[in-house]
């Protein structure tokens, strides 16, 4: 059976997430859905990563099996059509060997967590951005956010109920940038514990406010006790943008 990798944009403000769901309406489902219409034989896409409800994806990958060879273009193609009217858009495919596999084969997957800094409400980037109502000290926030590179137990910064084994990864940058009214937090790593991004950006937000120290994100890290951790940065703001092979 030929296997396809495919690269996967979607706004994930309509769904359950990524993963498949007893109500059926998660972004594998869709692709599911697609895949059937199009082949008209049953075949679930494997994702690199589970992105939470709400989370969006410009560069999420999974790869599937069909039960016959097909020009990549068309597979492409068809899935886009069978895809409408659900925002989720596959941006690219190619036929991969039977050893690749999108979440096992990866090596690195990028996050951009993206905060807005104006009182106004959000129109046109309403569930797309976190938005916050005060300025934020980016600089103060990087120097923070090196305290977390490198391996370590993540403990403080990932969900109650995460179900890795182990707490224990490395996480190869972290940085904090603002444009305008704009802040972007970009993390990269081989693998994230559940809510890690969301929790590093939430007690992120705490130092660019001034209400923790920098040093703080160090003293969180060390507790290893997840009531360490500021708060849970909302699913809006969260991209996932890249997958490394």
């Amino acid at each position: 059976m030929p296997r396809y990798k495919i690269t996967i944009e979607y706004d994930g403000t309509p769904f359950s997430g990524w993963q498949m769901q007893a109500n059926g309406h998660s972004v594998q489902d869709q692709l599911a859905r697609a895949i059937e219409r199009f082949t008209g034989v049953r075949a679930i896409p494997r994702g690199a990563g589970r992105t939470d409800a709400g989370v969006h994806a410009r560069g999420q990958v999974a790869h599937v099996d069909l039960e016959r060879p097909w020009p990549t273009e068309t597979v492409r193609n068809a899935l886009n059509f069978h895809l409408r009217p659900a925002p989720v858009v596959i941006l690219a495919c190619e036929q991969v060997d039977q050893t690749f596999d999108a979440r096992f084969s990866a090596k690195a997957r990028h996050y951009l967590y993206r905060i807005v800094t104006r009182r106004s409400p959000l129109a046109l980037d309403r569930d797309r951005a976190w938005q916050i109502g005060v300025t934020l000290d980016a600089e103060a926030m990087q120097e923070g956010a090196r305290h977390l590179l490198g391996y370590h137990d993540f403990t403080t910064f990932r969900a109650s109920q995460c179900q890795a084994k182990s707490p224990l990864r490395t996480l190869d940058t972290l940085t904090v940038r603002s444009e305008g009214e704009n802040v972007f937090i970009a993390t990269s790593a081989r693998s994230f514990l559940h809510n890690q991004v969301r929790s590093m950006a939430g007690s992120l937000k705490l130092v660019g406010e001034g209400k923790w120290k920098p040093e703080r994100m160090r003293e969180a890290l060390e507790a290893r006790d997840r009531r360490a951790c500021g708060l849970v940065a909302p699913a809006c703001g969260l991209y996932f943008m890249a997958v490394d092979y």
